[in-house]
């Protein structure tokens, strides 16, 4: 397509503005559609070059046709219109992502001879006909200074500026304005700049998931270091300040993580035809493919090492080069008392260094650190560059091993442990570490890279917010909490293998153990916590946390008490240390029952039976003055209710409410929480139709249910569900609820596939229960078909434990053996599998 003669064929024959800006739409298109092929050939910053020149050329050529079109054969020369168009941002750094805006300044003199304002008009008609995604600013060059002045967002664009066409006089004249702008209250510039950034790390925090252009170590941080140098130095590169300001080996790896997350980036927006910066772990494989990547974890991995990187680098030199600037001399006499050693200080509970002095020796840093008093810290970044660059003796020495024990015996240790990560040195200090470090965990569950999780899960065991651990917590003798803090440090060590990790960490945490000199009881008690260390969540989530058989199995793993206490605590704050949220009043709930439960068969050497511990159960409920308030006839029905379970799973004053309830219930009753995550309960006299309201309700994920039946033929449902609802939603669900009660309803559902091999059924599982298990992938409607099924079956469930995660579902549903299910087995095996095809 020869573009050039096409537009003179248009003007020639006097076309339409419409005609000119379609043929560009057609061109630029044709070059939008090629650039998959082109990022074939090149990557990184070289392909962002080519394209930021293509970009050129095209706003060169309508700028061009533009003046060709105003001024006819009588057009100036270029230089003698004054006009310049300039490129701004990353389009100006020559950065410019695929979908990204292109950000234009437009500056222009006012000169009696030419009507500049209807020109750029034109022009901007042009490019936004044809598509282009224009960012764009106009300006009369004498204004620049004032309106840089007047926000802080085009002050930073306008140092970024680049020379695309026009005139090169007022280009000229714009570079005076912008050295002024440059040179102008550089202190407040740069502080705020540094704010920004720090506000922009709490938006966009470590994930991985990462934002590669917002997230910490992200392509910004890359722009505020260029920024700050431009700022202080007038550097066109950054590399101009080698040799200076940093060694050329390190400006070298920073620039190769650099150069990984442009090739990312442009792979994002290539991908997705649109402006996506975020890494999401479903478009990992394709990101993966296009980058060369055989192996999709390996990518993530040297992503996360490379944001890792510039935020390290970053960090150390932003200060390095402003510190002047944010040096508040005036405190001269504070900073003079808080002198830790020579060039070492402490002032408000941040660590400083000096960059004048030497990099230290590592265990001369770790000493100064183990030293201060316990509390939480932060670390200035001078600190943070003697860290990084302390020369790593290998093998650690006993003394470093000695100085590490000690900071395991510290009630804040997570602070040290993040800074030994953003030194880049945790996997150097704790050898264990180094197949975890940066490791991606693409299970569904999971919001850090397994180093990340071990310090947060640190950070929770340091900051228990459920008052019932906390107590247990303090209880503890401090030899224990020592060996805790440990053991939680420790406890995904062994992940990166293909082991099992449990086994591997195990392994792991008993050679630190040694190397810290623990004693052998203290080691073993790591290795069996290390080894069982998902062992309470992987119960209390997916098994009947009520089953003596269940909970002596679990006693016998975990082999004492202390142990369980133990790892109830590390199970906390496993959970909390996978992600915000994730900790809930649901999952709370499960780990108590079960630690309570487990303590009770811990502490009872024969072994509890179901009727001795329902027994008890009714002689404690007996003494309530609320039971003793109840109706004899009421008292009577309740102590004569069936399920054992029913007894085990709710407290006395619980029962009593719902008893009361009950008796008061005609044909039906419900009620809807809306509170935290919904949760419905329902008692019913006549029929539910259960399957129908779990397919009405499928939209929601279940958490839990429980299906009991009470006395005069009642039952008892409650349904909790995993999100949150309005309370404005609350009259649609009632509506549900209510239509639920005509059997003659029936909603149909997407087919759902259930193999033989995903179904378990236990017979055995005691004199009045058996078990069915289903494991299988997680579908729409999935708990509402099952429940159709056994609709069908007429199986009677006493209660249901919902476990799912984004793909699988493990769900274990407790029946009553009547009707003669367990000689019916194949029959509930066939329905299940075949009544979704």
């Amino acid at each position: 397509m020869d573009i050039v003669l096409d537009i003179e064929n248009i003007i020639e024959q006097n076309g339409s503005d419409f005609e000119l800006s379609k043929l560009f739409k057609i061109y630029i298109n044709e070059y939008k559609n090629s650039l998959s092929e082109l990022f074939k050939k090149s990557q990184g910053k070289d392909f962002l070059v080519r394209h930021t020149k293509q970009l050129d050329s095209i706003i060169s050529l309508m700028y061009k046709t533009i003046l060709r079109r105003i001024f006819g054969n009588y057009i100036p020369m270029r230089s003698s219109i004054p006009i310049a168009i300039v490129a701004l941002g990353s389009y100006g750094r020559e950065q410019l992502c695929v979908h990204s805006d292109i950000d234009l300044l437009i500056v222009y003199e006012k000169i009696d001879g030419f009507n500049s304002e209807l020109i750029i008009e034109k022009f901007f008609y042009l490019a936004l006909d044809a598509g282009l995604k224009l960012g764009h600013r106009v300006h009369v060059v004498d204004d620049l200074f004032l309106s840089s002045k007047e926000e802080i967002t085009i002050r930073t664009a306008l140092m970024e500026a680049r020379f695309i066409t026009g005139s090169t006089l007022t280009w000229h004249s714009t570079t005076n304005v912008l050295t002024k702008i440059r040179l102008h209250n550089q202190r407040e510039f740069i502080l705020a700049k540094i704010n920004e950034s720090q506000l922009r790390h709490k938006k966009y925090p470590q994930s991985m998931q990462p934002n590669i252009k917002e997230s910490a170590g992200g392509l910004r941080d890359s722009n505020l270091l260029f920024w700050i140098a431009q700022t202080i130095y007038g550097v066109k590169t950054l590399k101009d300040l080698t040799g200076s300001l940093f060694l050329d080996e390190e400006y070298k790896d920073y620039r190769i993580a650099l150069e990984l997350l442009f090739r990312v980036r442009s792979a994002l927006h290539l991908i997705t035809k649109k402006h996506e910066d975020r890494l999401l772990l479903e478009l990992v494989p394709e990101v993966s493919a296009m980058l060369g990547f055989k192996n999709h974890t390996k990518m993530v991995t040297k992503v996360l090492e490379a944001q890792w990187r510039i935020s390290n680098f970053t960090q150390i030199f932003v200060k390095k080069m402003a510190r002047e600037f944010i040096t508040d001399m005036s405190q001269f006499a504070k900073i003079k008392k808080g002198r830790i050693c020579r060039g070492i200080y402490l002032i408000d509970d941040v660590v400083y260094a000096s960059y004048n002095i030497p990099i230290l020796p590592l265990n001369r840093l770790l000493e100064i650190l183990v030293m201060l008093e316990d509390k939480p810290y932060k670390f200035d970044a001078g600190f943070l560059n003697q860290l990084t660059y302390a020369k790593i003796q290998y093998p650690l020495t006993s003394k470093s091993y000695s100085i590490l024990r000690e900071f395991f015996k510290k009630n804040y240790m997570y602070e040290f442990l993040k800074l030994f990560y953003d030194a880049g040195v945790l996997h150097h200090l704790f050898h264990s570490f180094k197949k975890v470090h940066h490791l991606p965990q693409f299970d569904g569950y999971h919001h850090y890279p397994v180093d990340i999780h071990s310090i947060k899960s640190v950070q929770a065991l340091e900051n228990i917010q459920d008052s019932f651990i906390k107590n247990i917590y303090d209880s503890l003798s401090e030899n224990d909490k020592f060996l805790l803090k440990i053991i939680t440090f420790f406890h995904d060590s062994g992940k990166g293998r293909n082991q099992d990790h449990s086994e591997v960490g195990a392994k792991l945490v008993a050679l630190f153990a040694k190397k810290i000199k623990l004693k052998d009881e203290d080691i073993q008690r790591c290795i069996t916590l290390v080894k069982h260390h998902v062992t309470m969540s992987n119960i209390a989530f997916k098994e009947n946390i009520h089953n003596e058989k269940t909970l002596y199995k679990f006693m016998s793993n975990i082999e004492d008490v202390k142990n369980l206490k133990l790892l109830y605590i590390l199970t906390y704050a496993d959970i909390n240390g996978v992600g915000e949220g994730v900790f809930n009043s649901f999952n709370s709930n499960l780990l108590y029952e079960l630690y309570i439960n487990t303590l009770e068969a811990a502490e009872n050497f024969g072994r509890i039976n179901d009727a001795t511990k329902r027994i008890n159960i009714e002689k404690r409920l007996a003494k309530l003055p609320e039971f003793l308030k109840l109706p004899r006839v009421l008292r009577n029905k309740l102590l004569h209710v069936e399920s054992e379970l029913f007894f085990f799973k709710h407290l006395p004053l619980d029962i009593i409410k719902i008893a009361t309830i009950a008796k008061e219930t005609q044909r039906y009753n419900f009620s809807i929480n809306t509170q935290k995550s919904l949760s419905i309960e329902i008692y019913r006299k006549i029929p539910l139709n259960i399957g129908y309201l779990l397919a009405m309700l499928s939209h929601l994920d279940v958490a839990s249910m429980e299906i009991f039946t009470l006395f005069d033929d009642l039952k008892y449902f409650k349904i909790e569900f995993i999100e949150h609802v309005d309370e404005s939603d609350a009259f649609h669900i009632e509506e549900i609820i209510n239509n639920a009660f005509d059997m003659n309803r029936h909603v149909r559902l997407k087919n759902v596939k259930i193999y033989p091999k995903e179904i378990q059924i236990d017979c055995e599982h005691s004199l009045t229960y058996a078990e069915i298990t289903v494991n299988t992938q997680n579908q729409k409607g999935l708990l509402a078909y099952i429940m159709e099924c056994f609709e069908e079956l007429n199986i009677n469930i006493v209660t249901a434990k919902i476990h799912s995660t984004k793909h699988k579902v493990r769900d274990s549903f407790l029946i009553e053996k009547q009707n003669d299910i367990c000689n019916n087995v194949e029959k509930i095996y066939k329905t299940l599998i075949t009544k979704g095809k």
